[in-house]
């Protein structure tokens, strides 16, 4: 399985409550946080999701 890790770029102050459940889920609670996941389609889905407000890079 590939892991991929997701870094927070943006703040999630001023978006819709579900970005902002998307972003806990995901395990980012502050900005420039960093996690390694798996990449499993439900993760690459929720990060199609807020990909305005992270980077994502392959491992």
């Amino acid at each position: 399985m590939k892991k991929i890790k997701i870094t927070q770029v943006k703040s999630v102050i001023d978006r819709p409550e579900r970005q902002k459940k998307t972003m806990a889920a995901l395990g980012l609670k502050k900005m420039n946080a960093s996690v390694e996941v798996d990449a499993t389609a439900q993760i690459l889905g929720m990060v199609r999701k807020v990909e305005h407000l992270v980077t994502v890079t392959e491992l």
